[in-house]
């Protein structure tokens, strides 16, 4: 599937601001699955910017605008061709792996990092008894996997409000309710309290309202950013999943990177000099075909969270 995608954010400010400094993460990762096409990104006012490769694997955009302004806007465009993930429950030798594997020394070393709590993925008492309660009596390696998906998807209703970047997750829990930062940062904690590998990923879902799963009627939709989970299953790999629409993350997945948490793929985050007031703007457009068949986007009226 070619999809093709704008990220715009266009920060205002009431007096000027100068000497900003931003790193954007915006730019679809090319693997097995995912091809990245095209690439483009547009800053105004003029800026400088220099781009690398971050720990992680994702290319990170650092923009820096020198004189004063009041208005910044940055614009990502790209176009990727995406293909059909494998399903680890058609490998016929995983059949017999069992839940055992996962706590085999060698695995554990090699998926150290992504084992470890974090500021936005601990374990709270709470999500830790949830965790062990889904996988009780269970023995497949993939048993446990999609208990603790469905666990998840169970535990929590999308909904846009009720939650902010850097709640507790027990408090989130406990809440019943969120966005799929928090559905992750939810299986996160659950993944790894039970001893399975489990890292953040940011990108972009083409679907209506990025929580249905649907395919959009129109070829031309306006979403936000997506945040789903990869789990390192022993003697196959990493397989992504959305625990935000209980799915196996397919075509209409679009990653840009992942991290151990939200911090490390966030989308965008700065410094500038000036006034502490200021208005985020953000909005993302997706698109069948080519990126020449995406109109512009108009700005949104109100400030949205960069991710949903």
């Amino acid at each position: 599937m070619r999809l093709a995608i704008r990220y715009v954010s266009r920060f205002r400010y009431p007096e000027f601001a100068w000497d900003s400094h931003n790193v954007l993460r915006a730019c679809p990762t090319s693997d097995t699955t995912q091809r990245l096409l095209d690439y483009r990104l547009d800053v105004e006012p003029a800026a400088r910017v220099v781009t690398h490769i971050d720990a992680w694997g994702t290319r990170v955009d650092e923009i820096h605008v020198r004189d004063r302004h009041q208005e910044l806007q940055v614009a990502a465009r790209a176009t990727v061709e995406t293909s059909p993930r494998a399903d680890p429950h058609e490998a016929a030798d995983l059949a017999g792996t069992g839940a055992r594997a996962f706590a085999e020394p060698s695995f554990r070393d090699d998926h150290w990092v992504y084992l470890q709590g974090t500021r936005h993925a601990g374990r709270p008492p709470a999500v830790v008894d949830q965790a062990q309660e889904a996988i009780r009596g269970l023995e497949g390696a993939l048993e446990v996997v999609d208990a603790i998906h469905a666990q998840v998807h169970e535990s929590l209703a999308y909904r846009p409000g009720t939650t902010y970047i850097g709640q507790d997750i027990g408090a989130v829990l406990a809440g019943g309710t969120g966005v799929c930062q928090d559905f992750v940062h939810v299986g996160l904690a659950m993944f790894r309290a039970v001893g399975v590998p489990a890292r953040y990923v940011s990108g972009y879902f083409y679907a209506v309202d990025g929580t249905e799963g649907a395919m959009p009627h129109d070829a031309e939709i306006s979403v936000q950013t997506h945040a789903w989970v990869e789990v390192a299953i022993p003697g196959w790999g990493w397989w992504a999943i959305d625990p935000t629409n209980h799915l196996m993350a397919g075509e209409r997945h679009v990653k840009i990177g992942h991290g151990r948490d939200y911090d490390d793929v966030l989308p965008l985050r700065g410094v500038y000099y000036g006034t502490s007031d200021q208005h985020l703007f953000v909005e993302v457009g997706m698109s069948r075909g080519e990126l020449s068949a995406l109109p512009p986007l108009g700005i949104l009226e109100q400030a949205q969270q960069q991710q949903q």
